[in-house]
């Protein structure tokens, strides 16, 4: 099976819809596992928790959810030089599964560290490589590209929708134990079905891969050039290539900022619904993790409208926005979602001992949406843009660093969501709205700069011919 289709095919091409599947059970596995992680370090032990400090708990999800996206650069680097992409994916998803195994065999502290080492652990080899093989399903001038890496998120956000749902459902109800008035939630059973979803996903992908993806990342496409000496000749980039790899730093740079008002949804926003909003829905109180649905189920809607407004702006005139003007509108957007949640804490203050009253579920609701269409805005575009312009015999690590910026965003959120207990929930979240919204501003007004240091094919071309000659 050929690594491209005929760019004027309006289908996607059978690969791209394995991969789809394959990162929805990945993802139910995270989000799943994501959903209860900060409720279980914060209940009390009589609660089925570990009774930690909130502030302590934050700072610690914070390293965690950065963390796995810091080893990409490790595993990119290593499936590009050494395992190819297929078998990186495989090694990530085995790990993973094991890491939740270990968080369902014991609860401590100990088995907390072990099992979330071997979660960012695999991570490193499963994130960057399979959005990498998507990538390479399409040629670089096909247009299908922004759009199927969109349907590919609705993957990512179809597990990631499903998985608080059925993990809530298990934690806060089947396996939930009540006894003197007390409730023992059931989280290690949660980490257990985390785990099974990861293994679904794997048996599909190891199945289904000769067929759908034929030898599409079964080798290492980094590995350097021997001469007939036997000495490694060094790889140098062209001209291009490093604009290009500027900007790609240049863009991820924004991102930090971006994710770390965005990744607050796991930790400060998740405990700030749990307590300040009223969560009752005719006469039923919705589990907490359960919000963690609202952002994937946005996405899974309003995916397919983003995806055919960018196929609909390629074809006019005009032609398609910049990537990085979708970014920064997708940054502004973000901001607003803040700007709304104000008007609840304003409502509700940031005291839990004083709660006088607890502010509107829809305040709530609105600011994931603002959130979830920035997002749209943002990461599919943005896996796109890298999976085009970054050098071949780079991808995976260019894609792995990427990733990266949400390793120091989320320890800037768990950083930033620990304050919230000193500071109060409106002063954190009025600085980060206003920051992100500053910074969109400023990514639109440099994006033509950014797209003029992309160069256009024509110049590529030369570049390449001319690195050839010498």
């Amino acid at each position: 099976m050929e690594a491209t289709m005929d760019h004027q095919s309006k289908k996607h091409p059978p690969g791209l819809y394995l991969l789809f599947l394959t990162e929805m059970w990945e993802r139910f596995s995270y989000y799943g596992m994501r959903a209860i992680l900060i409720l279980y370090l914060t209940k009390s032990l009589v609660s089925g928790g570990l009774g930690m400090k909130e502030s302590t708990a934050l700072m610690l999800y914070g390293f965690f959810t950065g963390a796995v996206y810091f080893t990409p650069l490790i595993g990119g680097y290593l499936s590009d030089r050494f395992l190819g992409q297929r078998l990186a994916v495989t090694i990530g998803g085995i790990t993973m599964a094991l890491g939740n195994l270990v968080l369902f065999a014991h609860q401590s502290f100990t088995a907390v560290y072990i099992g979330l080492g071997l979660l960012i652990i695999g991570n490193g080899f499963f994130k960057p490589n399979i959005s990498t093989i998507v990538g390479e399903l399409y040629g670089p001038k096909d247009k299908r590209r922004d759009a199927a890496f969109t349907i590919f998120y609705m993957g990512i956000n179809t597990g990631a929708f499903f998985a608080p749902l059925v993990i809530g459902a298990i934690t806060d109800k089947w396996f939930a134990v009540q006894a003197n008035g007390v409730i023992e939630y059931g989280y290690k059973y949660g980490f257990l079905a985390s785990a099974i979803g990861m293994v679904i996903g794997q048996i599909l992908f190891n199945a289904l891969g000769n067929r759908f993806l034929g030898d599409i990342g079964k080798k290492p496409v980094g590995k350097p050039n021997v001469s007939n000496t036997g000495a490694v000749e060094k790889q140098k980039m062209t001209k291009v290539e490093k604009n290009r790899t500027t900007v790609i730093f240049i863009l991820a740079a924004f991102v930090v900022f971006f994710w770390a008002g965005f990744e607050q949804a796991g930790g400060a926003l998740s405990i700030y619904t749990d307590k300040f909003i009223d969560r009752t829905v005719f006469g039923w109180e919705v589990p907490t993790s359960w919000f963690q649905s609202i952002n994937p189920l946005f996405i899974v809607i309003f995916a397919p409208i983003v995806s055919m407004l960018w196929v609909k702006l390629s074809n006019s005139k005009r032609g398609d926005l910049a990537v990085p003007t979708k970014m920064g509108l997708g940054m502004i957007m973000l901001g607003l979602g803040f700007i709304v949640l104000l008007f609840a804490i304003m409502q509700t203050g940031s005291d839990e001992t004083n709660i006088t009253v607890k502010a509107n579920i829809l305040f709530i609701v609105l600011t994931y949406f603002f959130h979830t269409i920035g997002e749209l805005f943002l990461n599919p575009v943005g896996l796109s843009f890298v999976s085009k312009y970054a050098p071949v015999k780079f991808s995976s690590l260019l894609m792995a660093v990427w990733m990266a910026s949400s390793f120091v965003a989320n320890i800037i959120a768990g950083q930033l969501g620990a304050l919230t207990e000193s500071m109060g929930y409106f002063e954190v979240f009025s600085v980060i709205g206003a920051s992100v919204i500053v910074l969109g501003l400023i990514l639109l007004s440099i994006s033509k700069k950014l797209v003029k240091m992309l160069g256009d094919d024509d110049n590529e071309n030369m570049e390449e011919q001319v690195a050839k000659a010498n």
